[in-house]
């Protein structure tokens, strides 16, 4: 009989645990990328806490030495599985800005330090899992697994990559949110199914040798050789994949490699309200492992913080939500939200600050529309972006009456909102209450939302919103805190070389920013990321989903063009934006006048001009 974990008890990392636990041989050996932390907005430990409530045993190795395969048998050998995952986020975006530049800090390791975990992480543990126990399955998951799990572009290669379940060498690929997956597939372990024979589990991938081993009914994808050497295939194969990422209507879809075929089933159902609650109520000790003595910044954003929902009916094309998460919101109930609340309370280090209640989008807490629920999300229209689906249902009723009640918690003196509020959304609701009430009681100073961008060509490509609506947003934002007698800014988020933006479009929000007085701190350049409509079409030069051609900014001289004009007071960057603007024909922007956006190159003028702006700040 195999050995229970009491549900109580953290994850062990250590050979000391088990024994002090009496337990001989573990279930599970969970491998990470990240330092554990027994929180519920880190991967790990819900799968790990999910795992151990069904009464199964697990043991984290977290950023083991991969060089070294015996720290890969630090737990011993697992008697039903190896589960792999490279952390919260992918691997080569933790390790490179969107420049190439290896980043100096991981805010997932303990005191930030780098180089804790090798690059593209999944392919390397899953392997060096495989060295240690020849004969133990191999499961990999979480983000960077998910995202890849089709043959793939690869930013960092500059060429497409296999499914990285070929990659891995991994028995089976777990995609999305996995609690129903990871339970399903160690129920079938346990009754002693071989693992290459776990074939139906919703939310996984498997590889199988030859076509008439292919799932009934499934859809065919072109083959890695055609999506590696031809965009148009590549732009096809990512819009079915794309078609079918629905629990309720989805097919299984299969891709030929080289040795055989990928099979994908289709997504997991979502979890409902009641399954929901169910694993925000087991017994996080929301602290790192003990086994840590510096601090993991990762962890300081989120601490006291709480989940209200999942999933993102939002569309963004830079976004790889809907192949993880999905686009049906699922939302935990307000008795569920308000025990945790309580619970932060009687924690030592709370100081009466919750510092978020959202998910995704803070202020989606139900499905997009009713269909949803019945016959799933539709195939080729979005709910809302640069249009709105004429079916969707906007309210904020549900959210405002969550935040009250946590307003109400004896010890709570504020509750924030700071994972993102879909301004779009507020708009479109004929009732100001949420606003009013997000303005009242839920930020301080300022409030950060995402237009993206000023161009209505580029923002139809990101599947934002017309800037117009933006535009109205902020003024009803300036009203709103007038009436309140509050002088809060917005700070908008801006992206620069975005699949379908031009030089002149970057002009144009330089412009923007000018005649608004923004002057941004940080920018960001649109990153090629696994999974998203927008690397498909930075790879492709097209459109997927009109299969017509994209102007894509790829040059580096380009993107810095693009980028420098985000930031086009800085000094140091008058150089590059008078190559942008004379490149652009725009040399009229270049002078001392009040619509221009830097001097000219006399040294004089230059200097005189720079003294003149640093004293009207």
């Amino acid at each position: 009989m195999k050995k229970r974990t009491p549900i109580n008890t953290i994850p062990p990392m250590t050979r000391t645990e088990l024994r002090e636990l009496g337990i001989e041989q573990l279930d599970f050996v969970y491998i990470s990328g990240d330092a554990y932390i027994d929180h519920p907005s880190f991967g790990t430990a819900i799968i790990a806490r999910v795992l151990q409530s069904h009464g199964y045993t697990v043991g984290i190795i977290a950023q083991p030495d991969w060089t070294d395969v015996q720290a890969f048998r630090r737990l011993g050998c697992p008697r039903l599985a190896f589960l792999v995952s490279s952390g919260n986020i992918d691997s080569m975006v933790n390790h490179y800005s969107v420049g190439g530049r290896r980043r100096t800090e991981d805010l997932y390791s303990p005191g930030g330090r780098a180089g804790l975990r090798p690059d593209r992480a999944v392919i390397v543990y899953a392997n060096r899992c495989r060295e240690a126990y020849a004969h133990v399955p191999v499961v990999i998951g979480g983000l960077e697994a998910s995202l890849r799990r089709f043959a793939h572009y690869d930013y960092w290669d500059d060429r497409v990559r296999h499914s990285i379940l070929y990659d891995a060498g991994a028995d089976l690929l777990l995609y999305g949110m996995g609690e129903r997956t990871i339970v399903e597939l160690a129920d079938a372990l346990e009754r002693g199914c071989p693992v290459r024979e776990i074939r139906s589990i919703r939310g996984s991938c498997f590889r199988v040798n030859r076509p008439d081993e292919l799932p009934v009914g499934c859809l065919l994808l072109p083959s890695y050789g055609e999506v590696a050497g031809d965009v148009c295939a590549y732009a096809r194969a990512f819009q079915m994949e794309a078609g079918e990422q629905d629990a309720l209507r989805g097919k299984p879809l299969a891709q030929a490699h080289e040795k055989g075929y990928l099979v994908a089933n289709p997504p997991a159902r979502p979890l409902s309200t009641e399954e929901l609650d169910a694993v925000y109520a087991l017994p996080f000790t929301r602290r790192p492992h003990p086994i840590y003595h510096d601090p993991i910044p990762a962890l300081d954003e989120v601490a006291f913080s709480v989940t209200s929902s999942r999933g993102c009916f939002g569309g963004c094309s830079f976004c790889a939500l809907t192949f993880h998460q999905g686009r049906v919101v699922q939302a935990r109930s307000h008795d569920s939200i308000v025990t945790e609340v309580r619970r932060l309370t009687h924690d030592p280090d709370f100081k009466g600050y919750i510092h978020d209640v959202g998910g995704p989008t803070a202020n989606f807490r139900e499905p997009a529309c009713d269909k949803q629920r019945r016959v799933g999300v539709c195939r080729d229209r979005q709910c809302i972006g640069f249009t709105v689906c004429p079916n969707l249902r906007v309210a904020h009723t549900d959210y405002v009456a969550l935040l009250r009640k946590l307003r109400a918690v004896p010890g709570v003196k504020k509750v924030f909102i700071r994972s993102g509020v879909r301004y779009d959304y507020v708009m479109y609701d004929r009732d100001d209450t949420f606003l009013r009430e997000l303005i009242r009681h839920h930020i301080s100073g300022q409030l950060k939302v995402a237009p993206e961008h000023v161009s209505d060509r580029v923002l139809q490509y990101m599947n934002k919103p017309p800037h117009a609506l933006y535009e109205r947003f902020e003024q009803r934002y300036r009203q709103l805190n007038c009436n309140e007698g509050r002088k809060q800014y917005l700070v908008p988020y801006l992206m620069s070389s975005h699949p379908g933006a031009e030089l002149s479009d970057a002009i144009e929000l330089a412009c923007y920013l000018k005649k608004k007085g923004l002057r941004p701190q940080q920018v960001q350049d649109f990153y090629p990321t696994p999974g998203t409509l927008s690397t498909c079409m930075y790879h492709t030069g097209l459109d997927p989903r009109t299969m017509q051609p994209v102007y894509v900014a790829k040059t580096h001289q380009e993107k810095r063009m693009q980028r420098a004009l985000m930031q086009y007071f800085l000094p140091r960057n008058f150089p590059i934006v008078r190559q942008a603007l004379r490149q652009a024909g725009r040399e009229d922007l270049i002078g001392t006048g009040r619509e221009c956006l830097v001097p000219p190159e006399n040294r004089h003028l230059a200097k005189n001009a720079v003294d003149k702006r640093r004293r009207s700040r």
